[in-house]
This record gives structure tokens, C-alpha cells and sequence, in this order.
């Protein structure tokens, strides 16, 4: 008896064809209804790559901040922030802010 022969008998066929459907039913349910499906582990990943971008970001942001407060530990540079960002002056101290044309060319077009 060949291989062929097999192949060809009557019971060999249907006993495949279950063992082929049982199959195709297996990765059907692996691929989208398991709690572990191929869809879920997508979504994860994606999940993933974004926090890493999110993290990559947010470590950025340490950085220039710690760089800034160490800046700001001379006071020569505390008062320089100070003024530049709040307009503190001192007593007796007269403060001219100079706008250019092109900001309050903005500044018309924002009204």
C-alpha cells in the first residue's frame, strides 16, 4: 500500500477534512476571540511605542529643566529670568518695552 493509496481511502479524506476544519476553527479563535489574540498584542504594541515616545519626550524635558535650575542657582541669572519674564524692575527704575513692527502687526491681526 502506496502513499497515494492512503490518500485516496474513504476515511483518511474525512478524518483530514475535520482535522483541516478543527484547524482553521483554531486560528480563527487564536487570531480574534483569545484573550491573547493576535489583535490585542497589536494594540498593546502600539500602546507600548507610544509610552516609549511619551518617555523619550518627558526625559527631554528633565533634562532642560534640570539644566535650568542649575542656571537659576546664580543669582545673577535669577534676577536676569525675572526681569525678562515678569518685568520686575528695581526702585527708582524706569522699564521701556520695545515691541517691533512685526509683533504688533500680529498683534492687530489677533484682535
Amino acid at each position: 500500500m502506496s502513499f497515494s493509496d492512503i490518500i485516496k481511502n474513504k476515511w483518511v479524506k474525512r478524518l483530514g477534512a475535520t482535522y483541516v476544519v478543527i484547524l482553521v476553527l483554531f486560528i480563527i479563535w487564536m487570531f480574534f476571540f483569545d484573550t491573547n489574540s493576535f489583535l490585542i498584542h497589536k494594540e498593546l504594541n502600539d500602546d507600548i511605542k507610544a509610552l516609549e515616545e511619551n518617555k523619550e519626550f518627558y526625559e527631554d524635558e528633565i533634562k532642560k529643566d534640570k539644566a535650568f535650575i542649575e542656571k537659576m542657582k546664580d543669582s545673577n541669572e535669577v534676577e536676569k529670568f525675572a526681569r525678562e519674564k515678569y518685568f520686575l524692575k528695581k526702585e527708582n527704575e524706569d522699564i521701556y518695552i520695545i515691541e517691533h513692527e512685526d509683533s504688533l502687526k500680529k498683534k492687530k491681526k489677533d484682535e
